[in-house]
């Protein structure tokens, strides 16, 4: 892997309030942080905020993408294939484990606790948010993967195989007509996180296909309300 990590470009929603909790959300292949803020903010009318939580919205940093014939892309690893049945490319998502783990400690460095932080995001965001909570923090509030999927016999299922603690919960968002990743893939994702001990909701969008929708998105938040509520002033 390599030694020195750029710092990842973010978008940054700030919490109208006191800052309390974390949220960082991962784009799809292609697309950047400032790019999946404002699909969302084009969904809801407005910026997903909360009183509390910050949102921060990183970039992948370009790299040669083997599906596009090594066209370089702002994707957070590569794959040999777009499909669950090969495997993973380890070491750029190992890679990336380590950029993320940086933002991680950026906000612990501001003061966030570890279990008031979520990851999670949208197609192969979602899938990068995985191996970031369950491979390398499993102390993280929960985790969220809208559209996603983990390859069949992913470093994931391998790590919680050999697990013992408590798993942060995950909340998936999948349409059935997803042509790119398809459902069944991500059912099948759902059901081996499941078998190996993690609390995990499938939630189900009939002719949906590969995007987002604002029923998603309202759900989501409440989730994200509900793992990260509302502290309580501490007094001095």
């Amino acid at each position: 892997g390599m030694a020195a990590h750029a710092t990842l470009q973010r978008s940054v929603v700030s919490p109208a309030g006191r800052h309390t909790a974390s949220l960082i959300f991962l784009h799809g292949s292609g697309d950047t942080g400032r790019g999946a803020r404002a699909w969302i903010k084009q969904i809801l009318n407005q910026d997903m905020a909360f009183q509390h939580i910050k949102v921060i919205y990183p970039t992948a940093p370009a790299r040669p993408y083997t599906p596009m014939k090594g066209a370089f892309s702002t994707v957070w690893f590569d794959r040999y294939k777009i499909s669950n049945d090969c495997p993973e490319h380890i070491e750029s998502i190992d890679s990336m484990c380590q950029g993320l783990t940086d933002l991680i400690n950026d906000e612990i460095k501001n003061g966030i606790a570890k279990n008031r932080i979520l990851i999670g995001g949208f197609s192969m965001g979602g899938g990068m948010a995985m191996h970031v909570a369950y491979r390398f923090h499993q102390d993280l509030a929960g985790v969220f993967a809208l559209s996603s999927f983990l390859n069949k016999d992913s470093a994931v299922y391998q790590a919680l195989k050999r697990n013992e603690s408590v798993l942060p919960e995950l909340f998936q968002c999948h349409g059935t007509a997803d042509e790119l990743v398809l459902y069944s893939w991500g059912e099948e994702t759902n059901k081996m996180l499941k078998s190996l001990g993690v609390s995990a909701s499938l939630h189900t969008f009939p002719n949906l296909n590969h995007e987002l929708n604002r029923t998603e998105i309202e759900k989501l938040k409440s989730w994200i309300e509900k793992k990260l509520p509302v502290e309580a002033a501490k007094a001095n």
